[in-house]
């Protein structure tokens, strides 16, 4: 990733309302919430600390970090060597001590040298002990695509970690969850994956900074409609707003759940969703092949099945490789594949 002079998450100011009864209220984009909630939590929490690869005096590749090393110390916001198993190991001995580490992956595609310290080691430590061993580690990933980047750098790895018993996994896709939920994250005593959708990083969106609206791992529904549920987290939420802002215009009422945890699944709205449409497409930019987009399907046609005018259908990445950067639009699910779906369901 080059580096560039300027970026939009830190450059652009975040804007109060200027109304004295909303004056909680402020506009920012998704990656300096993510800042704001780490220096929220990291002031609450002298055992906050964060780590990664180019994360202090750069502020990381996407400067999500910045300004926190200035503002915390080296101590506090450690710039670690190039060794992702290097760095989770050391988070979870950190976790042993006392500390609450937030370990950033620089790229999603790097994650994998880590993977088994995640895997065999953090979300299974609490258990070995019988629960008497907390691990209160948050590990960030950038992930997904639309940014133009080559290989490794766009990949969608967070069915890996939802398939993993001991860990919690979320996604949040706007600048309000972003800065709640990574408070949330750090202050649970369990290891949680939290995955930003890096596309999302600069777009600006409203955040209240006195109400998180909701718990960590609460989906939610955030366009209401009728005669179809369309759900997805991350990036892929702003498609499916998209994709039913485009089917309004068609006359059909598409209502957009945002899913936010990956693991666990807060089912209940998505339920009740499929229960007042009829009908459920799951989108997401991942393979589609044993994917999360794949548990939903399977668990609404289990518990919703007598609700159900149309199978569950899904809208995914392909079974493929993430390709290169000038095929990537070929590759992820947009608002025309998600109206096809939609039109497919409508057809039963």
């Amino acid at each position: 990733m080059t580096d560039t002079a300027t970026n939009p998450i830190t450059s652009g100011d975040a804007t109060s309302t200027g109304d004295a009864t909303r004056s909680s209220l402020e506009t920012m984009p998704l990656g300096r919430a993510i800042n704001a909630g780490l220096r929220k939590a990291m002031a609450d929490d002298p055992r906050v600390l964060l780590m990664g690869e180019d994360i202090g005096t750069l502020g990381g590749v996407f400067r999500v970090t910045e300004g926190l090393q200035a503002e915390f110390g080296a101590n506090r916001v450690i710039d670690t060597p190039l060794a992702e198993s290097g760095i989770v190991g050391t988070a979870i001995g950190l976790a042993m001590g006392g500390f609450r580490p937030v370990v950033e992956i620089q790229f999603d595609g790097f994650i994998y040298p880590g993977f088994d310290q995640i895997t065999s080691q953090l979300a299974k430590m609490t258990a070995r002990h019988e629960g008497s061993l907390q691990m209160p580690v948050v590990i960030r990933v950038p992930y997904g695509g639309h940014i133009g980047a080559v290989e490794h750098h766009q990949e969608s790895p967070e069915a890996y970690f939802a398939h993993t018993a001991g860990l919690r996994v979320v996604s949040p896709s706007t600048p309000h969850d972003a800065y709640w939920m990574i408070q949330e994250a750090i202050r649970s005593n369990d290891p949680v994956m939290f995955f930003e959708p890096k596309s999302r990083y600069w777009p600006k969106g409203e955040v209240d900074l006195a109400d998180p609206h909701a718990p960590l791992h609460a989906s939610r529904v955030v366009r209401t409609g009728t005669e179809v549920t369309l759900l997805g987290h991350g990036a892929m939420v702003s498609t499916l707003l998209q994709a039913a802002e485009i089917a309004a215009g068609e006359g059909i009422s598409a209502e957009v759940v945002d899913l936010r945890s990956l693991s666990p699944v807060d089912y209940g709205p998505i339920l009740e969703s499929v229960r007042k449409t009829g009908r459920l497409v799951v989108a997401q930019e991942a393979p589609g092949f044993v994917s999360v987009g794949s548990e939903i399907a399977a668990t609404v046609a289990e518990k919703a099945f007598y609700s159900l005018e149309a199978p569950v259908l899904r809208v995914s990445g392909f079974d493929t490789p993430f390709p290169p950067a000038k095929l990537e639009t070929l590759y992820l699910p947009d608002a025309d594949r998600v109206l096809e779906a939609v039109d497919r369901a409508l057809a039963y």
